[in-house]
C-alpha cells in the first residue's frame, strides 16, 4: 500500500510540474535570454547587411529598405510603435543632415514595450542602422559589424521582452528600442531624438548603446570571450555596479574597460550614439568589440561575424536591461 501511495504521489507531482512548465508564467529571465540565438541573429544580419541594402547610407534606397525591414519585424512580433511615432518611424527632414553633400530625408525606427508598473520611466536601447553606402568603384560597404550587429541584436532583445510580456512577465519600466540613422555622418539620428524626444529625457532612465558587437579585436585574439564597456561609470556608479553584478551572475564574460580611460586617444566615448544621451546627464553604457582590419571597409561582411560570441554579448545586454527595468529603485546619475 505504501508503495502504491508513493507511486501515485510521484505521478501527481510530475504531472503538476509538467503542466506548470507549459505555462509562460513559469519562464525565468534566463529562459527569455536563451531565446536570443546565434541562428536568429545570423538570419537577420544576412538581410540587414546584404548587398540589397546597398550599404545603408543615410537617406538612400537601402537605408529606407532597412528601415522597412525593422518596422515590419516589430509589427510581425506584436511589438508596439510609440504612440507619438509615425508608424514606428521618427521622420527627419533632409535639411537636418547638413554635413551631407546631397542630403535626403531619413528616419529613426522605434519599437516600444510599455512597463507594467512604472511605464513613465523609459530605458532606451539603441543601435545605428545606417552605414556608409557604396564607393565610386561600386564596392558595397555592407557594415555587417558596424552596425548591422547592434541593429539585429535589438530585434532579438525586443522579441525576448515581448515574449515575456505575452507570458505576463513584462518589464516594470518601459523599454524603447531606438534604431538611429545618420550615425556615420555625425551622430545625427540620436542627436535628433534627444532634441525631439518621444518620451521626456528626465524620465529616461539610461541608454544602453550597441555599436559593433560581432567581431574580435585582434588584440583580444587569445581571450575572445570579452566585450569592451565604455561610459558605465561616467555618470552613474549605480549603473556600473549593476552591470558588473549582472554579468557575474548570468553571463560571466570579461568586461574590458580599456577604452573607458579618460585619456583614451581613440575617444570612443564621444563617437557613438550614447554620447547624445550622456550630454543630457542620462547614464549610459556603450557595448563595443573594438576595431579590426575590416572597420569601415567593404570587407566588413556577414561571413566574418562571430555569431556565438554575438549571442553571448546580446544576452548580456538583455540581462542588464532586464535588471534596470525590474529593480525596485530607478538608476540615477549619482556621479554628477
Amino acid at each position: 500500500m505504501k508503495q502504491i501511495i508513493f507511486l501515485l504521489a510521484t505521478i501527481f507531482t510530475v504531472s503538476c510540474n509538467t503542466a506548470q512548465s507549459t505555462k509562460g508564467v513559469s519562464m525565468t529571465r534566463t529562459d527569455y535570454a536563451k531565446t536570443i540565438t546565434a541562428e536568429d541573429l545570423k538570419t537577420h544580419l544576412y538581410i540587414v547587411a546584404s548587398d540589397e541594402m546597398e550599404g545603408r547610407d543615410t537617406g538612400s534606397k537601402g537605408n529606407n529598405l532597412t528601415a522597412n525591414y525593422l518596422r515590419d519585424f516589430y509589427k510581425k512580433n506584436g511589438i508596439a510603435s510609440p504612440d507619438n511615432a509615425e508608424d514606428y518611424f521618427q521622420p527627419i527632414e533632409s535639411s537636418y543632415f547638413n554635413r551631407m553633400k546631397e542630403p535626403k530625408p531619413s528616419q529613426n525606427v522605434l519599437g516600444f514595450i510599455k512597463g507594467s508598473e512604472k511605464p513613465e520611466e523609459v530605458i532606451v536601447i539603441s543601435a545605428h542602422y545606417d552605414h556608409v553606402g557604396v564607393d565610386k568603384d561600386g564596392n558595397i560597404y555592407n557594415g555587417a559589424d558596424d552596425d548591422g550587429s547592434g541593429t539585429v541584436a535589438l530585434l532579438e532583445m525586443a522579441e525576448a521582452f515581448q515574449e515575456a510580456v505575452n507570458d505576463g512577465n513584462g518589464p516594470k519600466r518601459s523599454i524603447l528600442f531606438l534604431h538611429v540613422t545618420g550615425e556615420e555622418i555625425g551622430l545625427y539620428g540620436s542627436k535628433y531624438y534627444t532634441e525631439n524626444p518621444l518620451y521626456p529625457l528626465e524620465n529616461t532612465v539610461c541608454n544602453l548603446n550597441t555599436d559593433m558587437i560581432g567581431r574580435i579585436d585582434p588584440n583580444k585574439a587569445d581571450t575572445p570571450n570579452y566585450i569592451y564597456l565604455i561610459g558605465s561609470d561616467k555618470l552613474s556608479q549605480d549603473l556600473h555596479d549593476l552591470s558588473e553584478e549582472v554579468n557575474k551572475k548570468y553571463i560571466n564574460i570579461e568586461l574590458d574597460y580599456t577604452f573607458n580611460d579618460e585619456n583614451d586617444p581613440n575617444r570612443f566615448y564621444y563617437r557613438s550614439d550614447h554620447y547624445n544621451f550622456a550630454k543630457h546627464n542620462i547614464p549610459v553604457i556603450f557595448y563595443f568589440n573594438g576595431v579590426h582590419g575590416d572597420y569601415h571597409k567593404h570587407t566588413d561582411t556577414v561571413e566574418k561575424i562571430e555569431y556565438e560570441l554575438m549571442e553571448t554579448r546580446t544576452r548580456l545586454i538583455f540581462q542588464t536591461a532586464w535588471e534596470v527595468a525590474n529593480r525596485k529603485d530607478r538608476i540615477t546619475a549619482d556621479k554628477l
